[in-house]
């Protein structure tokens, strides 16, 4: 086993080594060049012209009512984090290899980390890093320009499309909250795609509130949560077709996803309960209550019922539920969520951080997470610790050497890697093939 372990760190060292950085910036034909050097962002139809987004914005932390007590989760705080009711079938997106199905959430589950690693939000000397850029759409919902923040990949280009994430501020916020550098998007999601632990996306960080009356929250009351409620028709109706009109999109559930922050957290939830078609993975850090009818609170009379938590013969490829045992904002609200999924036997992945609160320290760990586990579904899937289905051949390595492999038609430089028996239970070792494009090991092989 030590010797595994010697060629696991190996092999660790090999890839951070074989890291690749993006190709060419060429903007959308639909928009015209600002002339900008490569990492540039194009002028899209309808807006303004795009300015950085400021890196510190002086709005305060999201929160929610102190009036309303969070209610106590029926099992209690100390839920085990996976159980699920005795007869329940949890529903699960799988993906369909040549003999079995595997579950693209049960794949993704154990990668879950409580914290994001040190170092993953700085600046590295050897990339380049790309900026938030500012536009404003129409919105028809609310009768009025809005404005958004969007990253692009650094080196966007024409030449591809993109996958699209969402993800959505909390209550009293505004789009430039996610932007900032403590929460560090840009640098973490950045180093991720260099590090092949993610793919490269477009983050798109709207203003989610939406009234025709009231440019801006005013208050906690049930008026301005409607307000919030609202921004699922601007999303439908006006801001996804400004991004993929005015940007290069990869459409499809398995190319959108939405998280979002407390208010906006349970926004994002709500929305991906209400179009499983559109949105494959979803996400909600310290979701904020409302979600679910709440006892006692006018506020709070709930966007849908406890029963309705469920997405039927359409579910997410992933479904993730960040929380900080020690909110003092919205507190055991998102076990509350939990325990839901669990009851009605809905497949969700449970993270929980223990020293964390109602801020950006809860936002930056689930993010980690959702980033490294967004936008696979295209992926061959791992069956089990008895093999993969990836119709190559079956190759054993000798060594740790970089090799010409073909695979698929198409001819890649990977290199082969070994790993501790605990990784797959049941055997001595496992052969993974891992590429510095892949965000982990999708191709298992025993080593007997």
């Amino acid at each position: 086993m030590n010797q595994y372990r010697k060629m696991a760190a190996i092999c660790c060292a090999a890839m951070l080594i074989s890291t690749a950085s993006c190709s060419s910036d060429k903007p959308k034909e639909s928009g015209t060049s600002t002339g900008e050097p490569e990492g540039s962002v194009p002028t899209v139809q309808g807006s303004i012209t795009p300015q950085a987004a400021p890196s510190e914005a002086p709005t305060p932390e999201s929160t929610v009512p102190e009036s309303i007590t969070p209610q106590a989760t029926p099992s209690g705080a100390d839920t085990p984090e996976d159980a699920t009711p005795t007869g329940v079938t949890p529903t699960a997106a799988v993906l369909e290899n040549d003999d079995k199905k595997v579950s693209y959430m049960e794949k993704y589950r154990d990668i879950v980390e409580e914290m994001h690693p040190g170092g993953i939000t700085e600046k590295r000397d050897a990339l380049s890093y790309p900026e938030f850029q500012k536009y404003t759409y129409y919105s028809t919902t609310a009768e009025r320009d809005t404005p958004v923040n969007i990253l692009l990949p650094y080196g966007y280009s024409e030449e591809k499309e993109y996958p699209v994430l969402y993800i959505l501020h909390g209550f009293y916020d505004n789009e430039d909250w996610m932007a900032r550098e403590i929460v560090g998007i840009r640098t973490m999601l950045s180093n991720l795609c260099a590090d092949g632990l993610a793919k490269e996306m477009i983050v798109v960080l709207p203003y989610i509130y939406c009234s025709k009356d009231m440019p801006y929250c005013t208050g906690l009351d049930l008026q301005n949560s409607l307000n919030y409620d609202n921004f699922i028709n601007d999303l439908m109706a006006d801001l996804m077709p400004f991004v993929e009109n005015n940007f290069f999109v990869a459409k499809g559930r398995e190319n959108t996803a939405i998280t979002g922050f407390s208010m906006g957290g349970r926004e994002s939830l709500f929305i991906g309960f209400s179009h499983p078609e559109l949105f494959g993975y979803i996400g909600a850090v310290c979701p904020a209550p409302g979600l679910v009818p709440v006892a006692g609170s006018s506020m709070h009379p709930g966007q849908m019922e406890e029963g309705d938590m469920v997405f039927g013969e359409n579910p997410p490829y992933i479904l993730m539920v960040s929380a900080a045992k020690n909110d003092g904002v919205v507190g055991s609200f998102p076990s509350s969520y939990h325990d839901i999924l669990n009851g009605n036997g809905t497949d969700h992945i449970w993270h929980t951080m223990s020293k964390t609160g109602h801020d950006h320290s809860s936002v930056t760990p689930h993010l980690y997470n959702f980033f490294r586990v967004i936008f696979h579904a295209d992926e061959p899937m791992g069956t089990s610790p008895e093999g993969c289905v990836d119709g190559g051949e079956v190759k054993y390595a000798d060594s740790y050497e970089f090799e010409k492999l073909e695979y698929g038609g198409i001819e890649k430089t990977d290199f082969y890697c070994l790993l501790e028996a605990e990784k797959a239970k049941s055997a001595p070792g496992i052969l993974l093939w891992w590429t510095a494009q892949q965000s982990f090991p999708t191709h298992i092989r025993l080593l007997m």
